[in-house]
């Protein structure tokens, strides 16, 4: 698997890749590692873990309790819960870590494990480093009293949903939403925060068997929602994806409602409430021109970082930014969570219809989306797309018929011989025919 810790944790395919013995393993060089870095000092360790519904995760589970009681951690079991639950609450509990299996809105077979310090946040780059150190290394196993003891926690779910509503200043009555769970993680949350806020609720995509997650359903099957809205006439639709870290929507109408929409209703609900710090949103180079547009043009700034909710989280810790993205759906609301939260940024997507008495439409309309093409160029040198002259010298001519009703970008992947060509343009033809010629390019110029 290469280095075990990818950009979100570990995944692999759950008891081929990812087996009980690896994840038992993990959770002791977790809890040495934390230990040895101060996070237990001075008192009795404990550790919350969740999951999604996948059936690979109950193993998974008993395995992560096993290593963690068995390293002198208490446990508190959260059942079924969101990622962004889980990390709300391993700060709302003061618990020195926390774990969450899920591998988000890839499908069924695959599972991961990903960790949260104290404080709800990721665990930083080099203790992932260090836990994939200390695997399997010799240690004094506890004994007696010394060993962790785990149980239930019975109200975790109550609590999360209680934390997401309380965030909200308008409630949702009146409003008929559909809301897609993904067979996920939230299909219990989402329905139960939507009601709380007083919204006529529609539920698909709600009934996980630990096999169907992310079967047809879910933010990253838009297609379900959709129908779902116009057959219910309802107001708007929200879906999320596996275990709930990102969402996208629907109007009245059944249009698609994405990220950049989202995040774009958002920014300019924040700023009219003076909770838009420095009046700057955080987004990646994969955002809508159209976006970048519209929030100039409202007097914002937009930050972009690489593709990655993390490099975005990064850059709004580090400026403490409240409000950043991904066209996906991840949407950060440091406000009130430390990682991406789909329910959350969904509840205030509604909540901003609610306020305005626009419908999502109209909000939505602040944007308009640029045709995007994006195309991958395979058996490249990608090395080279930076600095090749001929690429170079293409990108500027496109750039230059574009002006400022499009761009270009370029993106080497990060673990394939693939160069990927995106375009953006004021036309669906226009930025096809500038792709592919950039993209046969790019295939002569770079071939391997």
């Amino acid at each position: 698997m290469g280095r075990l810790f990818g950009t979100d944790g570990v995944r692999g395919v759950a008891n081929g890749d990812l087996t009980a013995e690896l994840a038992l393993d993990l959770a002791v060089a977790a809890a040495h590692v934390l230990a040895e870095a101060g996070a237990f000092e001075g008192h009795r360790p404990v550790a919350v873990v969740g999951r999604d519904p996948r059936a690979s995760g109950e193993f998974l589970e008993s395995a992560v309790v096993a290593g963690l009681a068995s390293a002198g951690v208490d446990v508190l079991r959260l059942g079924v819960l969101p990622t962004p639950a889980v990390a709300f609450l391993t700060a709302h509990l003061k618990a020195d870590v926390g774990v969450m299996l899920s591998a988000s809105h890839n499908p069924m077979p695959d599972n991961g494990i990903k960790f949260f310090a104290r404080g709800g946040h990721k665990l930083a780059d080099e203790l992932e480093d260090a836990v994939e150190r200390r695997m399997r290394e010799p240690w004094q196993r506890p004994t007696g009293a010394g060993v962790g003891r785990a149980r239930d926690l019975t109200d975790a779910a109550a609590l999360y949903v209680d934390h997401v509503v309380s965030t909200l200043q308008t409630r949702l009555d009146g409003l008929r939403v559909v809301v897609d769970g993904a067979h996920g993680a939230a299909a219990e949350v989402a329905p139960a925060a939507l009601r709380a806020l007083g919204a006529d609720v529609v539920t698909i995509g709600c009934a996980p068997d630990g096999l169907n997650i992310n079967d047809g359903y879910g933010s990253t099957h838009l297609a379900a929602l959709q129908s779902a809205v116009v057959e219910h006439r309802a107001d708007a639709g929200i879906a999320v994806d596996g275990d709930a870290d990102r969402v996208l929507a629907a109007d009245a109408e059944g249009s698609a409602v994405d990220g950049d929409q989202i995040l774009a209703v958002l920014a300019l609900a924040m700023r009219d409430a003076g909770q838009l710090a420095a009046d700057t949103v955080v987004a990646t180079v994969m955002s809508n021109l159209g976006f970048v547009q519209a929030l100039r043009r409202e007097g914002l700034r937009v930050v972009q970082t690489k593709v990655g909710d993390r490099y975005v989280l990064e850059a709004m810790r580090a400026h403490d930014y409240r409000l950043g993205g991904e066209q996906s759906g991840h949407v950060i609301m440091t406000e009130h969570a430390t990682t991406g939260d789909g329910l959350l940024a969904g509840l205030h997507l509604l909540a901003r219809m609610a306020e305005t008495g626009k419908p999502l439409k109209e909000l939505a309309g602040v944007m308009t989306r640029l045709p995007q093409v994006l195309i991958n160029v395979p058996g490249v040198d990608k090395t080279r797309s930076d600095t090749d002259y001929r690429v170079q010298t293409a990108v500027a001519d496109a750039e230059a018929e574009l002006g400022d009703t499009g761009r270009v970008l370029l993106r080497p992947s990060g673990t394939e011989p693939i160069v990927r060509v995106m375009v953006e343009a004021e036309s669906s033809e226009q930025a096809q025919e500038v792709a592919s010629r950039l993209a046969g390019i790019v295939a002569e110029a770079l071939a391997l």
